[in-house]
């Protein structure tokens, strides 16, 4: 396996630990803050601050004039369809739902990555690949169960954040062919924010933004602080390696939100969720320890 493919995989499962934890922390927070919408532009806001100020400091502000018509276009489809509207769709039905809900909806990002990336990123997903897939879904099927999926506003809103978020990935990696992973995922935010903003003042909310208390202002920190490690983190592994691979590595994200649920809110951990554990261990050993195999080198990005 090559040095390259290993750092991909250690900064997706590092992806998985801080999703998974961010899951949990922001379903107290969009709560904490009321109204979700706002609460979801402050947070992206002040990551889109922060990646502004990181490409400047690193020197990659060089990257700027360089950009062309076409990396424009895409970077600000990726602010649209991936920093934007999924951010007020899933976080609106965060509040609707349980973050465990959320957790196992959004964890089926890999299936619609992977069903995008083999037409639209000539990747190739072969028989060892579909039993990891296999073992990745079954185990958060063991956890959740379709038959408790009722399809409520909150559940189609997460999942339609999520098949926007599968669409964002296949745009990112091929921006991220030619362009760092910290100016992708600053325009993300920074555009992103800005559709979110437009949205706040659409709907008459402004003045929400500067009502918050300091206990607001302190989960609107920290999960802003979480996000950043996701987008960079996210970002980075998915430039060095296969959309689908990276999108299958986030999947443990369930595993962190679950036991943190049930070490600070329920007190207990059900046996369907010790199989869904297992079922996620075998799968993910199997990806990582197959994973020069599973994935050979895709086609070039065009």
């Amino acid at each position: 396996m090559s040095n390259k493919l290993k750092y991909a995989i250690v900064l997706a499962l590092t992806t998985a630990l801080i999703s998974g934890t961010n899951n949990f922390l922001t379903k107290i927070a969009v709560t904490a803050v009321n109204d979700p919408v706002v609460f979801t532009f402050l947070k992206n806001a002040l990551v889109a601050v922060f990646l502004v100020g990181l490409t400047a400091l690193t020197g990659r502000r060089h990257e700027l004039p360089t950009l062309t018509r076409r990396d424009i276009i895409k970077l600000m489809a990726i602010g649209a369809i991936g920093g934007s509207l999924p951010f007020i769709l899933f976080f609106t039905g965060l509040a609707l739902v349980p973050a465990v809900t959320a957790s196992f909806i959004h964890k089926t990002l890999f299936i619609w990555v992977t069903l995008l990336a083999i037409p639209f990123l000539k990747e190739r997903v072969g028989k060892l690949q579909f039993a990891a897939l296999a073992l990745l879904l079954g185990g958060n099927l063991a956890l959740f169960g379709l038959p408790r999926l009722t399809f409520s506003a909150g559940e189609l809103m997460i999942l339609a954040a999520t098949i926007l978020w599968a669409i964002e990935n296949i745009i990112a990696k091929k921006a991220l062919s030619n362009l760092s992973s910290s100016l992708v995922a600053g325009a993300r935010m920074t555009v992103g924010s800005l559709i979110i903003l437009a949205v706040i003042a659409i709907q008459g909310k402004t003045s929400l933004l500067a009502g918050l208390s300091a206990i607001q202002w302190g989960w609107t920190a920290v999960t802003s602080l979480l996000l950043c490690g996701y987008v960079l983190t996210w970002y980075t592994a998915l430039k060095h390696a296969p959309a689908t691979l990276v999108a299958s590595l986030l999947v443990p994200a369930t595993l962190v939100t679950n036991a943190l649920t049930a070490v600070f809110v329920t007190h207990a951990l059900p046996n369907q969720q010790l199989l869904s554990g297992t079922l996620l261990a075998i799968g993910m050993i199997l990806l990582i320890s197959r994973a020069h195999k599973i994935f050979p080198s895709p086609a070039p990005i065009t």
